[in-house]
């Protein structure tokens, strides 16, 4: 079975046909989807101007980290559920798209991120040594390139054009 074959399988399938032909809940997930990504961008970009150590300063980092973990989980997992039912529902469109593939990309880096990042975000607190801070600020730098790269990325998918056949 080729990728397009798997594209068009996964889109006919009937959660995704349900979620696309609905005139009230395509749009409701998708406006999930993208206040989702506002307040979870707001929560990962505050943690990220904290272990940078240009905001709130106040706030322990690690006290921080723990307060956000569980709302960004939440939110995580709500943005990640309803970009899915909107891919599967228009993925023999999307499947072509060169932007969804670097935002599938991107989203993998972020993957390999938080894997080799993980000790700065369960670790990182006011005694911690200066190689983990500086780790702190690396991990921070990546992930406010890489989310800002998925949002832009995410957004240039409706305005990519298939190519034209030359004959």
């Amino acid at each position: 079975m080729t990728l397009e074959a798997l594209a068009q399988a996964v889109r006919n399938m009937q959660l995704f046909t349900a979620v696309r032909e609905s005139e009230l809940f395509y749009p409701i997930v998708l406006s999930t989807h993208l206040t989702c990504i506002a307040i979870f961008g707001g929560m990962i970009l505050a943690t990220n101007l904290r272990l940078l150590g240009v905001a709130f300063k106040d706030v322990g980092t690690l006290e921080m980290i723990r307060a956000l973990r569980p709302w960004k989980h939440a939110g995580l997992t709500l943005m990640l559920t309803c970009g899915v039912l909107l891919a599967g529902s228009k993925l023999d469109s999307y499947y072509p798209n060169t932007y969804f593939r670097l935002k599938l990309f991107l989203l993998g880096l972020l993957i390999v991120h938080a894997i080799i990042f993980r000790p700065v975000y369960h670790k990182t607190d006011g005694t911690a040594a200066a190689g983990l801070r500086a780790n702190g600020k690396l991990a921070a730098g990546l992930s406010l390139l890489l989310w800002t790269a998925v949002v832009c990325a995410g957004r240039w998918i409706a305005y990519w054009d298939s190519p034209k056949a030359i004959f």
